[in-house]
């Protein structure tokens, strides 16, 4: 009997023994937290320099990581930089080149067939969740829940009243999962609600949370303004209070605070990544601080967006990143970080960010791409060319000296000019060959 209790004690010491150089169980994956805003200029955050607007939760986001000075949506509207978002790939890929509007679009959306970072997360083991806008479809054979989200709560338009919850053809627009069910409740601080509530619930496995915010799009409504949109008319001309964009940004700001509160509760914040950056530039109410243009134009304004990022850490307190970086980086960011697989099937366009949060590492040089109506543009180090898609009239920029996007160099730099267009027809080429658009 002493010796089978030998035996039994060594059997259990080979067993820890084994069980401690086991990879890294799902419960300790990172948690992936991405919060983004609507229509926030590059001038609307008090960490990108305004003096206008309190944004004290997101600012602490940047001293406890990482602010990202040169980070780019890839549209300059909303459903086309959603589409590259969830799936890391030019929403020219997609189809998705245009607004999904209430109005013209609510038979399409994004197609099924594309994966999206919820899908790619699901196969590491990740329980997931969408509160907020969805933008790139409208039926429910187009919800959340049908590209890998396990829960969603909010609207799928691209705005609603803050109160009623009307899109802006006056139709009911606020479900959960694939259903439409109305609920009482300012819409910045229901889809904080859920969030916390999904942290609560969900913060002893890993987890992917997308908050995407409504505040500060149209219509614009503080907390106790009156309802706007209404039933079956929608949208009017409503009045403007002053104030009422800095408050709808502040009320956001409120949430992200209670995000990071909510970690903290549940003693995961060390071990969750949160990313917050805008979907475009402003609408006329926001500032683009010291860049040219604003929301739907191809000009830095209109997409050069505030980002930081906070991993404590793993990601240095107080950084600034000056790398040139997309939306669509956050696909393939993720899925190293949860250990799950890229899709073999299709083109990816973005790049890990991952060893460049956490390690300072630098990217290695890219051009990136944008094209907005007739226009096209394209970024390559410090220089930016923009011109039309019959390539016509080109324009280049030194953005290094040149932020503001005010002196033209075409013509002391021609053999860049003629570089940059023929990268930019083979990029237009590759990115619209026999896709079918869907807006």
């Amino acid at each position: 009997m002493h010796l089978s209790n030998k035996l039994l004690c060594r059997y259990f010491a080979t067993i820890m023994l084994l069980m401690s150089s086991m990879p890294v169980g799902a419960s300790d994956k990172p948690n992936i937290i991405v919060i983004v805003a609507d229509d926030l200029g590059y001038g609307d955050v008090g960490c990108f320099g305004s003096t206008e607007v309190e944004t004290p939760h997101i600012d602490a986001l940047a001293a406890d990581g990482v602010r990202l000075t040169d980070f780019h949506s890839n549209g300059s509207v909303c459903s086309p930089t959603r589409a590259a978002l969830l799936t890391g790939r030019y929403q020219q890929r997609t189809g998705i080149v245009g607004v999904v509007t209430a109005k013209s679009h609510r038979h399409t959306g994004l197609d099924l067939q594309e994966t999206t970072f919820a899908e790619i997360l699901k196969t590491a083991g990740y329980t997931t969740a969408l509160f907020g806008k969805w933008h790139v479809g409208y039926q429910p054979a187009y919800n959340p829940i049908r590209q890998g989200f396990d829960e969603y709560t909010g609207f799928v338009a691209g705005n609603v009243d803050y109160h009623a919850h009307l899109d802006q053809t006056g139709e009911e627009d606020w479900w959960k999962q694939d259903e439409l069910t109305p609920e009482a409740g300012y819409s910045t601080d229901l889809i904080t609600d859920y969030g916390v509530d999904f942290i609560k619930r969900n913060h002893d496995k890993p987890f992917l949370l997308y908050l995407a915010h409504a505040a500060p799009h149209y219509p614009y409504q503080g907390r106790e303004e009156p309802q706007f949109y209404t039933r079956g008319k929608g949208k009017r001309k409503n009045p403007f209070r002053p104030g009422v964009y800095e408050e709808m940004i502040e009320v956001m700001d409120e949430g992200v605070g209670r995000i990071r509160q909510a970690l903290k509760d549940a003693s995961v914040e060390d071990n969750t990544l949160i990313v917050f950056f805008s979907d475009n530039g402003p609408a006329r109410p926001g500032s683009v601080g010291p860049l040219r243009g604003r929301k739907g134009a191809i000009w830095e304004g209109g997409h050069r967006v505030p980002a930081v990022a906070c991993w404590p850490g793993q990601i240095k307190a107080g950084r600034v990143s000056e790398e040139t970086v997309m939306g669509a980086d956050l696909l393939p960011t993720m899925a190293e970080m949860s250990g799950a697989s890229l899709p073999e099937e299709v083109t990816i366009d973005g790049e890990s960010l991952l060893d460049h949060l956490t390690n300072a590492s630098p990217l290695a040089p890219r051009p990136i791409f944008w094209s907005m109506g007739t226009r096209l543009a394209i970024r390559k180090g410090a220089f930016k060319l923009v011109t039309t898609t019959a390539f016509k009239n080109p324009v280049l920029y030194n953005l290094e000296t040149d932020l503001g996007e005010k002196h033209d160099l075409a013509e002391q730099h021609p053999e860049l000019v003629s570089e940059f267009i023929k990268l930019l027809k083979d990029w237009h080429k590759d990115v619209t060959n026999g896709v079918k658009k869907r807006t």
